[in-house]
């Protein structure tokens, strides 16, 4: 899927149980300037899985953004999302392309030149490098921080966008796009922020920056 903005991706908080505080976030976050946002849910039952994500596509739609669900293509298709995140693990590329259709997006976690070079034969749209930094926010079946020099290595052998996840905050932003990084994915960094749509801002500006330095 082409002319989608992966400049700032917004992977929401799972830890937010609570709907008013998650939605509140989540709109903030879109005030602000997220261009993309993932609903990444590891806890929830179907049932509310399915309404949360309904929920959040309206809000999405409202200020033009586009959603994609993590791993759940069920989801993705009852609610009619932009697109899916699959991780390595989850189901294969060509199965989800062939459920999803060719106008939606898909995007792969990469953590090794490897996965890197195998993603260049899928047909996906980006790939999102995890972890680009250590982090607290996912701590399970992590691989390890493939740092600036790692993602150097990968854009030498993927052409399509790269999104950055895991550890990305203000003080590393802008050494992530100015080294090849079409974007960011954030979590703690604005689901943990004490103004979501200031540090959004905050974010968006030091990527537009970061990005006429290239």
């Amino acid at each position: 899927m082409n002319n989608i903005d992966y400049s700032l991706m917004y992977v929401t908080d799972d830890r937010i149980t609570d709907d008013s505080i998650f939605f509140n976030i989540l709109e903030n976050s879109l005030k602000g300037g997220v261009s993309i946002v993932q609903l990444r849910e590891k806890q929830l039952d179907t049932k509310p899985f399915y309404a949360r994500a309904k929920r959040m596509k309206s809000l999405c739609e409202q200020y033009g953004v586009p959603l994609i669900i993590n791993d759940r293509i069920d989801i993705a298709l009852a609610i009619n999302a932009h697109g899916v995140h699959l991780g390595q693990k989850d189901m294969p590329v060509s199965v989800a392309r062939e459920l999803i259709g060719k106008e939606k997006i898909i995007g792969l976690s990469v953590s090794n030149n490897q996965q890197a070079i195998e993603a260049k034969s899928l047909e996906i749209d980006y790939i999102g490098i995890s972890p680009i930094f250590s982090t607290n926010t996912k701590t399970k079946d992590l691989d390890k921080p493939l740092g600036i020099e790692g993602l150097k290595e990968i854009r030498q052998i993927w052409a399509k966008p790269i999104v950055c996840i895991g550890g990305v905050n203000k003080e590393n932003t802008a050494e992530i796009i100015e080294n090849g990084a079409d974007g960011i994915a954030v979590i703690s960094a604005i689901s943990k922020a004490k103004d979501p749509e200031k540090e959004s801002k905050a974010l968006k500006s030091i990527i537009c920056q970061a990005g006429t330095n290239q």
